[in-house]
Protein backbone atom coordinates (compact mmCIF):
# COMPACT_ATOMS: atom_id res chain seq x y z
CA UNK A 1 0.00 0.00 0.00
CA UNK A 2 1.21 3.45 -0.87
CA UNK A 3 0.26 6.47 1.57
CA UNK A 4 0.45 9.87 -0.38
CA UNK A 5 0.23 12.73 2.08
CA UNK A 6 0.30 16.78 1.06
CA UNK A 7 2.26 19.34 3.21
CA UNK A 8 0.51 22.82 2.14
CA UNK A 9 3.19 25.25 3.87
CA UNK A 10 6.01 23.17 1.76
CA UNK A 11 3.87 22.52 -1.48
CA UNK A 12 5.11 19.34 -1.15
CA UNK A 13 3.88 15.56 -1.01
CA UNK A 14 5.38 12.75 0.67
CA UNK A 15 5.22 9.38 -0.62
CA UNK A 16 5.60 6.05 1.91
CA UNK A 17 4.88 2.25 1.48
CA UNK A 18 3.35 0.35 3.89
CA UNK A 19 5.57 -3.14 4.77
CA UNK A 20 3.21 -6.01 4.38
CA UNK A 21 5.00 -8.21 6.74
CA UNK A 22 4.68 -6.00 9.47
CA UNK A 23 2.51 -2.86 8.97
CA UNK A 24 5.04 -0.17 9.59
CA UNK A 25 6.02 2.54 6.75
CA UNK A 26 9.54 3.32 5.13
CA UNK A 27 11.06 6.54 4.99
CA UNK A 28 8.88 8.95 2.93
CA UNK A 29 10.18 10.09 -0.54
CA UNK A 30 9.12 13.40 -1.18
CA UNK A 31 8.74 15.18 -4.38
CA UNK A 32 5.89 17.28 -6.03
CA UNK A 33 3.17 17.14 -9.37
CA UNK A 34 4.23 19.29 -11.91
CA UNK A 35 2.80 19.50 -15.57
CA UNK A 36 1.27 16.09 -14.98
CA UNK A 37 4.07 13.85 -13.63
CA UNK A 38 5.31 13.11 -10.28
CA UNK A 39 8.73 12.89 -8.92
CA UNK A 40 9.76 11.52 -5.75
CA UNK A 41 13.31 11.33 -4.00
CA UNK A 42 14.46 9.55 -0.70
CA UNK A 43 17.62 7.30 0.15
CA UNK A 44 17.43 3.81 1.43
CA UNK A 45 20.45 1.48 2.78
CA UNK A 46 21.55 -1.34 0.64
CA UNK A 47 24.26 -3.56 1.46
CA UNK A 48 25.87 -0.95 4.16
CA UNK A 49 25.68 1.59 1.82
CA UNK A 50 23.36 4.83 1.18
CA UNK A 51 21.59 5.01 -2.31
CA UNK A 52 19.22 7.29 -3.91
CA UNK A 53 16.05 6.46 -4.60
CA UNK A 54 13.25 8.19 -7.56
CA UNK A 55 9.55 7.48 -7.79
CA UNK A 56 7.95 8.91 -10.94
CA UNK A 57 4.15 9.16 -11.72
CA UNK A 58 3.53 9.97 -15.52
CA UNK A 59 0.79 9.45 -17.99
CA UNK A 60 -1.63 10.40 -15.61
CA UNK A 61 -5.08 9.99 -16.43
CA UNK A 62 -8.31 9.57 -14.57
CA UNK A 63 -8.41 5.83 -15.20
CA UNK A 64 -4.55 4.86 -15.61
CA UNK A 65 -0.79 5.72 -14.73
CA UNK A 66 2.48 4.76 -15.29
CA UNK A 67 5.52 4.37 -12.14
CA UNK A 68 8.81 3.82 -12.08
CA UNK A 69 10.71 2.87 -9.10
CA UNK A 70 14.45 3.23 -9.82
CA UNK A 71 17.76 3.44 -7.42
CA UNK A 72 21.39 5.36 -7.96
CA UNK A 73 24.21 4.25 -6.14
CA UNK A 74 26.37 7.51 -7.92
CA UNK A 75 24.24 10.34 -6.73
CA UNK A 76 21.69 10.22 -9.49
CA UNK A 77 24.31 10.13 -12.59
CA UNK A 78 22.89 6.51 -13.37
CA UNK A 79 19.40 5.42 -12.36
CA UNK A 80 18.27 1.66 -12.62
CA UNK A 81 14.86 0.67 -12.66
CA UNK A 82 13.44 -1.88 -10.73
CA UNK A 83 9.77 -1.50 -10.75
CA UNK A 84 7.70 -0.22 -13.68
CA UNK A 85 3.67 -0.35 -14.37
CA UNK A 86 1.34 0.82 -16.16
CA UNK A 87 -1.91 0.62 -14.16
CA UNK A 88 -5.60 1.16 -15.58
CA UNK A 89 -8.71 1.02 -13.33
CA UNK A 90 -10.82 -1.68 -14.35
CA UNK A 91 -14.16 -0.82 -15.82
CA UNK A 92 -17.70 -2.14 -13.97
Amino acid sequence: MTLLLYNPEAHQWSQAFVNINDGTLNTPLIGEFKNGRGEFYGQERCNDRTILVRFVWSDITADSYHVEQSYSADGGKIWESNFVANLTREKE
